[in-house]
């Protein structure tokens, strides 16, 4: 049997998924097996290097630095997040990222992205945690149209999201018997129809697979929840979701904010703690 730990993405709600691994790695949980969609694959990367506090850490210190986030590295560079800036400078010098406790820790890390020529789903295992991992997590973390594609191997990569948004089929599909779920949404969410869709046909009209991705991406998403509540009922997996909604946007410029989400985490982190040590043979 393996256990799997299952991260979604949706921008700064993530900070209420580093809230709740935080609380998981003090306690020792370990999973066999992680994957992270875009905002899950940025953050919750630092399960597997083991870096207690680093998520929060970063982004309260870097959040009103333009280099990190700002309209002005959209307009200058194409991404929104600052490329050069996020996925060099601050792993590499300001808040390094730990690569070799990450390439020396057992659990696999996969994160999901999706190809833009064909609207389809990526998933690929960051084994070290190097330069290309990086850059792997960076694609799945590209917001359409405020983030350039990221070209690797022979994809054009965009975020995760839009193609699977709560990777739990990929994952029992690899041998991920049981999973605890983070969500970033409240119990009773339903996903709505994009409404920068007409926007987004506009700026994205050289890849029509991946606009229809998005246009039925709503659809995808509220299945996979169908599935989850189900899986869920039975048993299979166990969930961890805020208990109403989070309330802050992509980009978030006050440190407060953040630490607000991520305080919610960690209380829902601590709330559910025992669970997650029932639900893994190990903790028995």
């Amino acid at each position: 049997m393996k256990i799997g730990l299952i991260m979604e993405g949706g921008a700064m709600r993530g900070m209420f998924t580093a809230g709740v691994i935080d609380v998981l790695m003090e306690a020792g949980v370990s999973f066999d097996g992680a994957i992270g969609v875009s905002a899950g694959a940025v953050f919750g990367c630092n399960y597997k290097s083991r870096q207690i506090g680093r998520v929060i850490r970063y982004n309260k210190a870097y959040c009103q630095d333009p280099r990190y986030v700002s309209f002005r590295s959209l307009l200058k560079t194409g991404d929104i997040y600052g490329e050069q800036f996020c996925y060099h400078e601050l792993p590499d010098r300001l808040d390094p990222f730990d690569v070799k406790t990450y390439a020396e820790n057992p659990m696999n890390f996969y994160v999901v992205c999706t190809d833009a020529d064909t609207g389809k789903a990526v998933y690929h295992n960051c084994l070290k945690g190097d330069a290309e991992d990086i850059q792997w997590m960076r694609a799945s973390a590209s917001m359409p149209a405020l983030s350039r594609f990221v070209k690797l191997d022979s994809y054009s990569l965009s975020d995760g999201g839009t193609a699977d948004s709560i990777p739990v089929r990929f994952f029992e599909s690899i041998g991920y018997d049981r999973n605890v779920v983070i969500l970033t949404q409240p119990e009773g969410y339903v996903k709505k129809p994009n409404q920068l869709l007409p926007l987004l046909r506009i700026l994205l009209w050289k890849n029509p697979a991946l606009i229809h991705a998005l246009e039925n991406r709503h659809e995808r998403y509220n299945e996979t929840l169908a599935y989850i509540r189900e899986q869920e009922r039975s048993g299979n997996l166990l969930v961890i979701r805020p208990e109403a909604p989070l309330n802050i946007g992509a980009v978030e410029r006050h440190p407060e904010e953040l630490e607000r989400v991520y305080q919610i985490g960690r209380k829902e982190g601590e709330k559910r703690l025992r669970e997650v040590k029932k639900f893994q043979p190990s903790f028995f």
